[in-house]
This record gives structure tokens, C-alpha cells and sequence, in this order.
């Protein structure tokens, strides 16, 4: 297992959400960003990576150790060592942290004060909310969240059946000037056989979780999507949060044939 306790972008097990697509018959930009990703797509909760590898994450609750008894300190302890023997395949251990945004949770309050007629309870809200405006402004309240990234890797057979858009440094490099794209090709049944055996993993890793009194929960592909979004653009990320991905499609303009009408303007003599 990998612990890994800071954001960073140089990751192997989480990389950005961004998936690869270009519209039937069009090139896309050489020298787009998702050429030097690690990921090439992301559905039905899996992230695929370039180097046809994929990957599932699941979300785990914390739980407060340090006030546990001794006793229940080492049942823990007796327990999580168990669930790492169980394991046949590697995991990750991501913490994310993050700074909390309450400009929602005040707007929140807002309103609710604004119902209320009563006018002891307007007066405690307002103190409430200066308390709440005074601390945002003067701390960074932090919130950390706990995941496993549950990966596999394909077999030799298999990966002679994929075109991948693996690449080191100096191939990455040399790519910005080249005029090759690559692209990560994966049949449909390989892909049904990736999603059967990490769906075990991940019931497997739940399972082993659960008996330290962790409860986790596999994300899906709009909450995937935007763990990526969070942690490569933290900043972005707290003014701006990412829409839910049904609703981010927009309209394809394209040039018709032939020449559009011009009713005012007359020919030449």
C-alpha cells in the first residue's frame, strides 16, 4: 500500500477527469492538455488509464481512533492487518484535503433568518453570523477526505488487442511537436471483463473495510469526475464547482454547403 497524505498532480492513481473524445471525421489539437494525461476516458464508474490500465475509487468514513479504549484500539488494529493479508492485489490509500467554502452555508443562514419573525431569534442568528463571517475570514478550515483506489492491470493477451497512448517523459515530450495522437481503444468485451473483476476488488476492499469499522462506498462517474476536478483544480474548483455531466454537452455549429443567401446585396454590374 502507497499512503499517500498530500494533493499532487505527479500521481499514479488519481489523474485528471478529462476524456478523450474527437468528433467523427475531425482532428483534434496535437497540442491539447489530454495528450500528456494519464487518463484517456472515464464511464460506468472506471477511470481508463493511457497505459490501458483502469482504475475505481472508492470513499471511505473516517473513524475517531484516538478516542477508542485500548481494546478497541487493537481490535482495529487486528483487523485492518487482516484485511491487508486478504488482499491479492495492490490498493492506494488518497487523503484529499481541501479548504471549505461557507459562503453557501452563510447564504443559507441568511435566508433562514429573513423567515423568521421572532426577533430574539434574528438577533442570535446575527451573532451566529459574524461568529461563522469572522472565522472564514481569519482561518483556513480545512476538511480531509479518505479514498482507495482499487486498480487493474489487463494481461499480456489482452493488451495486444489495445491501442494505448502510453508515453514516457521523452516520448511525451517529443509529442507537444509531433503530429500523432493517440487514443486508447478497448473492446467491449474486454472492458465488460476490467468491470467484473474490479467490481470484486471492490467489494472485496468494502468487505475488509467494514470489519474496522470502516464504511466505504464505491463513487460513481459523476462523483469520479469531479474528485479529479477537485484535486487538480483546487482553486477553481471552490469558486466554481463542476456541473453535473449530463449537462455539459453544447450545440455543434458546422459550416453547410453552398453559399448562404444575401438579399441585400446586390450583384456586381
Amino acid at each position: 500500500m502507497n499512503p499517500n497524505n498530500q494533493n499532487s498532480a505527479v500521481n499514479p492513481g488519481i489523474a485528471p477527469a478529462v476524456t478523450q473524445q474527437a468528433a467523427k471525421g475531425k482532428k483534434s489539437s496535437n497540442n491539447s492538455t489530454q495528450n500528456l494525461l494519464k487518463i484517456a476516458e472515464i464511464r460506468d464508474g472506471i477511470a481508463i488509464m493511457n497505459d490501458a490500465s483502469y482504475r475505481a475509487v472508492i470513499m471511505c468514513k473516517a473513524i475517531n481512533f484516538d478516542l477508542m479504549s485500548q481494546r478497541e484500539q487493537e481490535a482495529v488494529e487486528f483487523s485492518y492487518q487482516g484485511f491487508l493479508n486478504s488482499l491479492y492485489f495492490p490498493v492506494q490509500i488518497y487523503i484529499h484535503s481541501e479548504q471549505v467554502n461557507l459562503s453557501s452555508y452563510i447564504e443559507k443562514l441568511e435566508t433562514l433568518k429573513a423567515q423568521h419573525d421572532n426577533m430574539l431569534l434574528s438577533m442570535l442568528m446575527d451573532d451566529y453570523l459574524d461568529f461563522i463571517e469572522q472565522i472564514s475570514s481569519q482561518t483556513n478550515i480545512m476538511d480531509k477526505d479518505f479514498y482507495v483506489v482499487v486498480p487493474f492491470f489487463p494481461g499480456p493477451e489482452v493488451k495486444k488487442n489495445i491501442t494505448t497512448g502510453s508515453r514516457n517523459f521523452i516520448t511525451g515530450f517529443s509529442d507537444l511537436f509531433g503530429s500523432k495522437e493517440k487514443h486508447v481503444v478497448v473492446s467491449e468485451a474486454d472492458l465488460e471483463a476490467a468491470k467484473n473483476e474490479l467490481r470484486n476488488r471492490v467489494q472485496a476492499v468494502i468487505q475488509g473495510l467494514q470489519q474496522c469499522g470502516v464504511k466505504g462506498l464505491p463513487l460513481d462517474t459523476q462523483e469520479l469526475i469531479e474528485l479529479y476536478y477537485n484535486v487538480y483544480n483546487p482553486d477553481t474548483a471552490a469558486a466554481q464547482p463542476l456541473a453535473p455531466i449530463d449537462s455539459l454537452t453544447v450545440d455543434v455549429v458546422e459550416k453547410g454547403e453552398g453559399h448562404a443567401p444575401k438579399p441585400n446585396v446586390s450583384g456586381m454590374a
